[in-house]
């Protein structure tokens, strides 16, 4: 093992790629990349080499399961916009970005068990190739309602503010 990939020491207050790589299980490429689109940043070193910030490990860690659940980096960033640039966030930053992001969890969590519960059956989409969706869907009505699978999806059948 390199010695850069090594873990680093716990007290250490900034790592090197291979280092946040090796503790985040995110490859260097993908560090690279997050940089990119403005989801980490690093300082470089008088020698052109990158340096994470140690609480760049709670970003990757929340940037990955965000996309695991099917969130798009652009809402990812957003919300990691919301935190403090100058100083690690504190307990009270990330619980706030818990609260903003609760309202939009919820509706995935209810979209995805719509989608389970409902797979093997009418989805709602106007396709009317299923047996049931001359039943379900008589007529394409669903279609006046507008494109999509409106059955299934939440944000479509949410009561509309005003």
């Amino acid at each position: 093992m390199a010695r850069d990939a090594q873990m680093p020491d716990w007290k250490a207050k900034e790592l090197t790629p291979g280092q946040l790589s090796e503790r985040s299980g995110v490859a260097v490429s993908a560090l690279h990349f997050y940089e990119r689109e403005g989801l980490i940043t690093s300082r470089r070193t008088s020698g052109n080499q990158r340096r994470y910030h140690r609480e760049t490990l709670r970003r990757v860690a929340f940037i990955r399961i965000s996309q695991r659940v099917g969130i798009p980096l652009s809402e990812i960033r957003e919300a990691l916009e919301n935190l403090p640039d100058g100083r690690t966030p504190t307990r009270r930053d990330w619980a706030k970005l818990s609260t903003d992001w609760r309202a939009n969890l919820d509706e995935r969590i209810d979209q995805l068990t719509r989608l389970r519960d409902s797979l093997d059956g009418c989805i709602g989409c106007g396709c009317l190739s299923l047996g049931s969706c001359a039943l379900v869907n008589a007529h394409d009505r669903l279609g006046e309602l507008g494109p999509g699978a409106r059955v299934l999806d939440v944000s479509l059948n949410k009561p509309r503010r005003r």
